[in-house]
């Protein structure tokens, strides 16, 4: 089975990208943005909050170790779905929680999850999360890829 692909915005990418590297099966991860209308955004210009962007990670997986259920399951627990424009003190749209997803398979799968998660009243508040499908990804600048690693950060 040919690996699989999912994007994640849940915050700050730096944490994100972290939680997703230590899980077996996912291969590779990569910060970037997307969702945005800015070609080949900086880091800055994501900053500014005006070109739409997310700040997002890119996974990739294989099926046959983890499954795209598997991986939700570690998207809802590495932040709050609950919060609009914010995770903890990052606040601003490029931090909204979002999913982007590639095939229509997991649209379904990430819109059960979700309904899953709210009605098991973990979270006394709506959860905001966007289900998309993906948009245009640009990888961020090399210094933020596995960055908690390159920062003695674990």
């Amino acid at each position: 089975m040919p690996h699989q692909k999912i994007i994640f915005g849940a915050g700050c990418f730096w944490g994100v990208e972290a939680t997703f590297r230590l899980i077996n099966g996912v291969i590779n991860v990569r910060c970037g943005y997307s969702g945005g209308h800015t070609d080949n955004p900086t880091y800055e210009d994501v900053c500014t909050g005006t070109t739409g962007h997310i700040e997002v990670v890119l996974i990739e997986y294989d099926p046959a170790v983890i499954n795209t259920e598997a991986l939700l399951h570690h998207f809802w627990r590495c932040h709050n779905p609950t919060t609009k424009d914010r995770q903890g003190p990052d606040i601003g749209t490029q931090y909204r929680s979002v999913i982007f997803y590639y095939t229509e398979e997991q649209a379904i799968i990430a819109e059960e999850s979700k309904n899953k998660l709210q009605a098991s009243g973990l979270w006394k508040t709506p959860i905001v999360t966007q289900i998309l499908p993906t948009a245009k990804f640009y990888q961020a600048e090399e210094y933020h890829q596995n960055y908690f690693t390159k920062h003695g950060i674990h």
